[in-house]
């Protein structure tokens, strides 16, 4: 959905001294640019990572406190379902066609989904009741669990730049990869578009930024700058202070 130049080198690097195991149906004349991706894990490796952190520094009751960290792990969650959902839908079914002898790493890659979607599920009412009463015993429940989907999610993120994204650079056309964006963009609220892309963009590069936001439609850039932006950093500020 929601391309670091050292993560690219390294995989254009491996496709250059690849073997070219399963590589046996359609191969791309030129690598699609699938850099976007490890941006995007950028922003969820770095707003999971310091989830903890922020749900153990709230006092016992301090609901309204809650209430807008466990709002912002919503939002973070569904990005993060919908990434996969578009994952599941338009990537593997093209990669087990065209890459077939690298099955077991597609079957490897959908299992670690749901190893994903299992925390996800017990994340869900955990934070309902984080938000109602800000216990301590839930405080600590919401952290932990967390802190384990963490754990899953990093070796998935891992694996995935390191041997799904030069597979899919050979095997998906630069139009199907888009469509993978566009497929969770469509799902997302247009009050959520804007704190999604937000986070995205905050430990992009100059030309990872450039390139993401060629990517906008011509509304969206010009209201980048003045709107958008300002509208991130406000929201960052009230969630990373700790009262």
């Amino acid at each position: 959905m929601w391309s670091c130049c050292g993560c690219a080198v390294a995989v254009v690097t491996r496709l250059a001294t690849s073997n070219l195991d399963g590589m046996t149906h359609t191969t791309n004349q030129t690598l699609t640019d699938v850099h976007d991706m490890v941006v995007v894990h950028r922003a969820f490796r770095r707003e999971l990572g310091t989830f903890p952190v922020l749900v153990r520094a709230v006092r016992p009751g301090h609901t309204a406190r809650a209430t807008l960290l466990a709002g912002h792990a919503r939002m973070m969650l569904k990005g993060l379902h919908l990434h996969h959902t578009s994952e599941d839908e338009l990537l593997w079914p093209k990669l087990l066609e065209r890459a077939t002898l690298q099955r077991a790493l597609v079957e490897r890659m959908e299992a670690q989904h749901e190893q994903v979607h299992d925390h996800l599920e017990r994340l869900g009412p955990a934070l309902d009741r984080w938000q109602a009463e800000a216990r301590p015993a839930v405080t600590d429940e919401v952290a932990g669990i967390v802190e384990s989907l963490a754990a899953v999610l990093w070796v998935h993120l891992d694996e995935e730049e390191r041997e799904i994204l030069p597979l899919a650079a050979r095997h998906i056309t630069q139009q199907e990869w888009d469509e993978l964006g566009e497929h969770g963009i469509a799902q997302m609220s247009r009050s959520e578009l804007p704190l999604l892309f937000g986070a995205v963009l905050e430990e992009a590069t100059p030309d990872e930024t450039a390139h993401l936001v060629s990517k906008l439609p011509l509304p969206a850039r010009l209201l980048l700058r003045p709107v958008i932006l300002p509208q991130y950093r406000r929201y960052t500020r009230r969630l990373r202070q700790v009262p």
